[in-house]
């Protein structure tokens, strides 16, 4: 039988475990949610959030694996970055700060990695506004400044463009192995550090390396000219087969690690470059046509999917828009012309698109004949390893899995999903053309 317990007794227990409890679990701020960097150009600017906020790519990564800052509450960094001498100042305000499991973290190393010694404090900070004020200038004059056109038929452009307010902006081309340059673009490395995905410093002391500099000139209040870094970028002469590296004739252009929306904007401007590219035209017609007339089941518009290899190499000659680029853009041009309230265009353009597709990636031509993906065993990976093999007189090699995708549904809903991707980027790239256009920023033929 059991035994009962006097009622003070259980009041006694109760309380106790009431009691008992555990502590909040820090579950850490992602760095980007309380980190702010605003642009300022003078010293009146400095403590204001009014000021131009910029868009960092990833504040995340300077802390810690998780990216999170732990052990405070309600924490502001709130960082000015100066566009005259490119030096910064940071300001951090919190609550309180208490060991939540996971210590607090300590910000100045993480802000060092990001500004070095450009991180100064607020009265030095506020010095250089006016100590500093020609620098950009100064380096600035040494280089030497690019012809800029606004077409391909406009050969009367001057070196600059004016704007309204009488300030005159340029492109200002200097070599990266010169000291003074170094100094500059060594200040410009918290930008890319902040701006670029997957961005890091470049070694200043390779001769190769160039720096072109949009800069824009502009009278301060005491009629002094002030010299103002509208964007830069970093340029690396590799050697042209067979006998030079490329200097003015530049034969390509590329973007090492582009981010997705860089990838957008360059596809924006190229196609409107194209649109006035005469050489293009009948070939978009030809394949324009055909989405309209013809029946893509059946593919007659096969042979006709890609542009003239000399259309391509005469855009990379004029436009410089490499091969990759120009058939992305390709794409584009050819719906930009299409009647899209037709629904048999719009069909035929899916269809059309989706070949294009599943043949870039599985090569089926080929793969039909003679040419197999097939599987290597491996002490490593078994999934990484795989060779191209050209079986002579057909068939499949022996001893050998030529299927390394996986059953069939798979490879197929894989390809869907790379199509579905493709038209969308096709229609938003497309929309921002119709946008432009009727705004009168872009051709109408």
């Amino acid at each position: 039988m059991a035994l009962k317990q006097k009622g003070g007794e259980i009041s006694t227990e109760a309380k106790k475990r009431r009691r008992v409890g555990f502590a909040n679990i820090d579950t850490g701020i992602e760095a980007s949610e309380c980190i702010k960097v605003f642009l300022v150009k003078s010293g009146d600017e400095v403590g204001s959030t009014n000021s131009f906020c910029i868009n960092p790519v990833d504040l995340n990564q300077f802390f810690g694996e998780d990216g999170k800052i732990y052990g405070y509450k309600g924490l502001r960094v709130n960082i000015w970055l100066s566009t005259v001498s490119f030096h910064a100042y940071s300001e951090i305000t919190f609550e309180s700060t208490s060991d939540g499991g996971k210590g607090i973290t300590d910000l100045e190393p993480a802000l060092q990695d990001i500004f070095g010694e450009l991180l100064t404090e607020k009265e030095q900070f506020l010095q250089t506004f006016s100590t500093e004020r020609n620098f950009i200038r100064n380096i600035a004059s040494d280089g030497a400044v690019v012809p800029c056109k606004t077409s391909e038929e406009d050969d009367h452009s001057s070196n600059s463009n004016s704007e309204a307010d009488g300030s005159m902006i340029k492109v200002i081309r200097m070599k990266q192995d010169s000291k003074p340059v170094g100094l500059l673009y060594s200040r410009l490395v918290p930008l890319v550090l902040l701006l670029v995905d997957g961005g890091s410093p470049i070694d200043v002391t390779d001769p190769r390396w160039e720096i072109f500099l949009v800069v824009k000139k502009v009278q301060d209040p005491l009629g002094d000219c002030i010299t103002n870094v509208l964007g830069f970028a970093t340029v690396y002469r590799f050697f042209h087969y067979p006998d030079s590296t490329l200097s003015e004739n530049i034969y390509d252009v590329t973007a090492e690690e582009p981010s997705d929306y860089l990838q957008y904007l360059r596809a924006c401007i190229d196609t409107k470059r194209l649109l006035c590219f005469q050489p293009i035209k009948p070939a978009i017609n030809s394949v324009v046509s055909c989405l309209k007339e013809g029946n893509l089941s059946k593919r007659i518009c096969r042979s006709s999917s890609c542009p003239p290899a000399s259309v391509m190499e005469i855009a990379r000659q004029k436009l410089k828009i490499n091969k990759k680029q120009f058939l992305r853009c390709w794409e584009v041009l050819i719906y930009l012309n299409l009647n899209q309230e037709n629904s048999k265009c719009t069909e035929n353009f899916r269809a059309w698109v989706s070949d294009r597709v599943k043949s870039d990636i599985v090569d089926k031509d080929a793969v039909d004949s003679r040419k197999h993906l097939v599987e290597v065993p491996n002490d490593y990976d078994h999934d990484m390893t795989f060779v191209v093999c050209w079986l002579q007189n057909g068939g499949e090699p022996d001893g050998i899995d030529s299927n390394p995708g996986g059953n069939q549904s798979t490879q197929d809903e894989q390809l869907n999903e790379l199509v579905k991707k493709r038209l969308e980027d096709i229609v938003k790239i497309t929309n921002k053309a119709l946008l432009q256009r009727r705004k009168g920023q872009w051709p109408l033929e």
